[in-house]
């Protein structure tokens, strides 16, 4: 289905057009084998980069596209549409180029023509084995060292571990808390920056996360982002706009659930008529479309607010909450739909139901975005 898009310019319709033709001419022969081996699609990414997509919210100036985040965000959905995998890569990439791009000195921002160009990737190291939602409890540890520091810990979910040219580590630099937590900008081949083995995921092969080990690696100085004892704040503020692309790629995931389930029902013939027609499927139908645009209106008003200046943390979060929940209903009313066929991977929707969980986890658990809420509700 072509959905009915109210874009803000003539070039946001063209950067749209630009990406449906991407996806469907790069992304869509490739998914379903990158997906059944596992590996990493580095070379789409590098062609993505050099096709602007990979900086489209930053400014021209260090060679992004200076898209406001109401069409970046519609890019993710369309890239999500066909391979999450690729969608969730440039979401965390995008993530990766924040701290550099808002904290960074002017010898780092220095790299961002090549970050935001996908020549280099990034990844976001925050999570570790017992601090997921608990980021403040953080326990990986910098001690100064002369000009440098020697970092020491373990960071988990890390995606783009072991692919990445750079890696945004937040560490603890100061006392127990979110005050004691500082950003560094270590690149790959940092001595004692030891990825690990991709974990084994019920979805999302293609971009599977690993664990990061870190013994006494040797970070300079100079790469603290922003002040020292500031990182928690960069965190929060990187997740904040995260969140969004999070939940951008929840709507195209269940978008494409939902044409695929449609199209299958005006199909498939029971009882002398197409599926479709009895009441039954085309009530889960239309609740399953209401669903997709109830979470897309969320998700752009949330950024129209973010391109605004102003505040949209709780926003981010209620896209982010309902988006991902609704993509795990619709994938999960995708598969009912197709009935048998549904659970076989002949079809798309069995893969899109197991990758639709996952996305009620990454970025904040959905319970800590309730949270978020509630809050700032009740005082």
């Amino acid at each position: 289905m072509t959905v009915d898009r109210l874009l803000p310019t003539p070039e946001a319709h063209d950067l749209l057009d630009l990406t449906t033709e991407l996806a469907t001419r790069e992304l869509a022969g490739k998914v379903d084998d990158f997906e059944a081996r596992g590996e990493f699609p580095r070379d789409v990414l590098r062609t993505l980069g050099r096709s602007g997509l990979l900086g489209l919210p930053y400014p021209e100036d260090v060679g992004g596209a200076a898209q406001p985040y109401e069409v970046y965000v519609q890019v993710l959905e369309i890239l999500a549409g066909t391979w999450l995998g690729i969608a969730e890569a440039v979401s965390v990439h995008t993530l990766s180029c924040f701290p550099v791009a808002e904290f960074g000195t002017g010898k780092q921002r220095a790299m961002l023509p090549e970050m935001v160009g996908g020549e280099l990737l990034g990844a976001y190291a925050l999570s570790e084995p017992h601090g997921g939602s608990d980021a403040a409890g953080l326990t990986t540890k910098a001690v100064a060292d002369g000009d440098d520091f020697l970092v020491t810990g373990t960071k988990a979910w890390i995606t783009h571990a072991g692919q990445a040219d750079f890696y945004n580590i937040f560490c603890r630099t100061g006392g127990p808390g979110p005050r004691g937590i500082s950003c560094l900008l270590a690149d790959a081949g940092t001595p004692g920056l030891m990825p690990q083995s991709p974990e084994r995921l019920m979805g999302l092969r293609s971009s599977a996360p690993a664990q990061i080990v870190l013994e006494d690696a040797r970070i300079p100085r100079d790469r603290l982002v922003g002040e020292e004892n500031q990182g928690f704040t960069i965190a929060m503020r990187a997740l904040d706009a995260g969140r969004l692309g999070i939940a951008a790629c929840a709507v195209g995931l269940a978008q494409s659930a939902v044409d695929y389930a449609t199209a299958y029902a005006k199909e498939r013939e029971q009882f002398g008529k197409p599926i479709a027609q009895f009441q039954g499927i085309g009530f889960m139908l239309a609740d399953m479309a209401t669903g997709v645009s109830a979470a897309r209106a969320l998700l752009l008003n949330a950024a129209r607010l973010k391109d605004a200046g102003r505040p949209f943390s709780i926003e981010a979060a209620k896209a982010k909450l309902f988006a991902t929940d609704m993509a795990m209903k619709v994938t999960t009313d995708a598969v009912q739909v197709l009935g048998g066929a549904g659970y076989v991977a002949d079809h798309p929707v069995e893969r899109w139901f197991r990758e639709a969980k996952v996305l009620q986890i990454v970025e904040g658990t959905n319970q800590i975005q309730r949270l978020v809420i509630a809050r700032s509700m009740t005082g």
